[in-house]
């Protein structure tokens, strides 16, 4: 059996035709699957700037270092519920943003690594919502108090700095965080990215 096809001078077989339908169905998958990570990458990179943009605002205003920190930035730790590509997108975030805003450098790495994992355990707690802000006040109440003492020296006990920085995180990513959450639940932005 022949199939015609736009070129008139061509006539394939079936197994030549059923071929090429694979071949052109082969190739759509693979311009798929670069879309997605052209798109994820895209959305890391958005998120992670945003977390910088954020981070320089609470520290304009004094809440992004030290004892009581409430960095707007850290709401976004609730966008891995939403998409995977967050998670790396807040880690790069916090990183610069720690750099950026002239923290020690012991600060940069455990500080960025409380937000990563803090971000992990929200990806894994995707389903259960209520609980998805957890991680990041937990790990940054473990963390953060841990550099407060041993690398600025600051005056007080770990008890002090995880009971401010806790405070903080609640504000942050308990609340602001839930409001986010709440708002690109009514949105489809991220189901416009899949």
């Amino acid at each position: 059996m022949f199939f015609y096809t736009k070129n008139p001078c061509f006539f394939y077989t079936k197994c030549e035709f059923e071929t090429i339908l694979t071949l052109n169905k082969t190739m759509e998958l693979i311009k798929l699957k670069n879309r997605k990570k052209i798109v994820n990458v895209s959305v890391a990179a958005i998120i992670a700037a945003l977390y910088v943009v954020l981070t320089y605002l609470a520290s304009a205003f004094g809440l992004a270092s030290f004892a009581v920190q409430v960095r707007f930035s850290e709401a976004l730790t609730i966008l891995p519920i939403f998409t995977p590509a967050a998670i790396p997108g807040l880690f790069a975030g916090c990183v610069l943003a720690n750099i950026l805003t002239g923290c020690a450098l012991w600060d940069i790495v455990f500080g960025s690594l409380a937000t990563l994992l803090g971000a992990l355990g929200t990806y894994f707690l995707k389903k259960h919502k209520i609980f998805a802000t957890l991680p990041p006040i937990i790990a940054n109440t473990v963390i953060v108090p841990v550099v407060l003492l041993n690398v600025y020296n600051l005056e007080g006990t770990y008890w002090f700095f995880a009971l401010t920085v806790c405070l903080g995180e609640i504000i942050s990513c308990g609340v602001l965080g839930t409001v986010l959450r709440k708002s690109l639940e009514r949105s489809d932005l991220f189901d416009r990215l899949k």
